[in-house]
């Protein structure tokens, strides 16, 4: 299931067909996003390879529930509008998650996910994916999803940079510049190629089985919640996931389902 990771060599290229727009600074690669696609008439992107608007800096990036993303050079702030099956057996944000931790596994890191759409790093934010699907009717006409991720950039507290965390690893003191896998160049391919796994895991959903394959990779990497999570004024106890990336909850013998929309 899970795709090889990338070698060096294969850093000069692409993961795959992608038409890209890199920016030396914009309000946000969300908004430069729609514009593209509203340019290019807005119909559903089968067959076609997919966009991505690629910043060097954002002024005002937002993350879930429309809160400011710190978005300075150094990470990789990037925007992708991808083919996704009109009728999914795959959920879009466990699919992007799972291709981001698989590609930090590659390079020695333990990443956690952080319900619903976190990082995390030694308990720390490395990235945040919002993850959203552009409908007309019922029908999925493609999967947009916004992604941050520190790399070498000054970060806030209670996040931590790829560079760090690979410094850390090596058993030096941080030296980001030091890390050519966390410079922004190098890491956005790995970030293209995470979103590219999604996409092939969702097309191969068949009847449903590549769903419940992405269910337990996730679930698998959850950062433990062990004082529960509070729902409707109580505090409940984290049971899993849902193949829709709803989060299972249970309260002695009473059980619900916690879903986020974007």
């Amino acid at each position: 299931m899970a795709r090889p990771p990338l070698s060096p060599a294969w850093l000069g290229a692409a993961p795959g067909p992608w038409q890209l727009r890199r920016l030396p600074v914009c309000a946000s690669t969300e908004i430069e996003l729609d514009r593209w696609l509203r340019r290019r008439g807005g119909g559903p992107m089968a067959g076609q390879p997919p966009l991505a608007v690629i910043a060097r800096r954002q002024r005002h990036g937002v993350g879930q529930r429309g809160r400011p993303w710190q978005s300075p050079p150094g990470g990789v702030w990037l925007s992708a509008a991808l083919p996704w099956p009109p009728r999914p057996a795959v959920a879009l944000g466990l699919a992007v998650v799972v291709g981001l931790a698989l590609e930090l596994e590659a390079l020695g890191l333990q990443p956690r996910i952080k319900w619903p759409n976190d990082l995390l790093l030694q308990g720390r934010k490395l990235a945040g994916v919002l993850p959203r699907l552009r409908l007309r009717g019922d029908q999925v006409r493609w999967a947009q999803v916004g992604v941050g991720v520190n790399g070498t950039n000054r970060v806030p507290p209670g996040a931590i940079a790829l560079g760090e965390a690979l410094a850390q690893r090596l058993g030096r003191r941080d030296r980001r510049p030091g890390c050519p896998q966390a410079r922004p160049r190098v890491l956005e391919w790995r970030v293209l190629a995470a979103l590219a796994w999604a996409r092939d895991q969702a097309a191969a959903g068949g009847d449903g089985g590549q769903g419940e394959t992405i269910r337990r990779l996730a679930e698998s990497r959850l950062q433990p919640c062990p004082q529960g999570v509070l729902h409707g004024g109580l505090r409940w106890q984290v049971e899993g996931l849902a193949t829709d990336g709803a989060l299972r909850l249970r309260r002695g013998a009473l059980t619900t389902r916690l879903q986020r929309r974007f």
